[in-house]
């Protein structure tokens, strides 16, 4: 589909484009909010400043999109690619990301606040500037993750895999919240008395 017949599309109401084809389309400044964008593919499209408040994105392609300050606000991001996505200064409060592949995406002074991104992959994602505050990382893989200036008031980092021990131990003195399983011999001592 071309831009200009979604966007025709849009404008006369139209709000369901799943499994849309916009591989590296030019969407900058764009209004989709509230449309649903089930499994599209927006591999490489530019979402420049794009309204995208709401928008359902679950299983989306973005892989090395841009969506530098766009609006995400209250999105479902749950099960996209978003490697080596540029979300730079977006708000992505409220969004859903759990299991999201933000493998390499920069994140620097994006806004996280109560996202949900329990089990994301962020493997060498950068989060510099970042507010994660209340956000849930809960089994999020960090292994290589650069985290630096990010707020996190009560940022749950629950059975997070690649946060050193130093690590946990500056987050939760910034106010992160991190809950690991049980050492092995308190875990056997449980199970003996069941």
């Amino acid at each position: 589909m071309e831009v200009e017949e979604l966007l025709a599309r849009y404008a006369a109401g139209e709000r369901n484009f799943r499994d849309i084809e916009l591989f590296r389309s030019e969407l900058s400044n764009i209004n989709l909010a509230g449309a649903s964008l089930f499994r599209a593919n927006l591999f490489r499209a530019n979402l420049f400043r794009a309204n995208l408040i709401g928008v359902n994105l679950y299983n989306a392609t973005l892989i090395g999109a841009n969506l530098y300050c766009a609006d995400l606000s209250g999105a479902n991001l749950s099960g996209a690619n978003l490697t080596r996505a540029d979300l730079s200064g977006a708000n992505l409060s409220g969004v859903d990301l759990s299991a999201a592949d933000l493998s390499g995406a920069i994140l620097s002074y994006a806004h996280l606040s109560y996202a949900d991104m329990s089990r994301a992959n962020l493997h060498k994602a950068i989060l510099i500037d970042t507010n994660l505050t209340g956000a849930n990382l809960s089994g999020a893989d960090l292994t290589g993750t650069e985290i630096t200036g990010v707020n996190v008031t009560e940022t749950r980092f629950s059975l997070g895999i690649g946060l050193s021990t130093e690590m946990k131990r500056e987050l939760q003195q910034q106010g992160a919240i991190i809950e690991d399983m049980p050492e092995e011999p308190h875990a056997s001592r449980l199970l003996s008395r069941i």
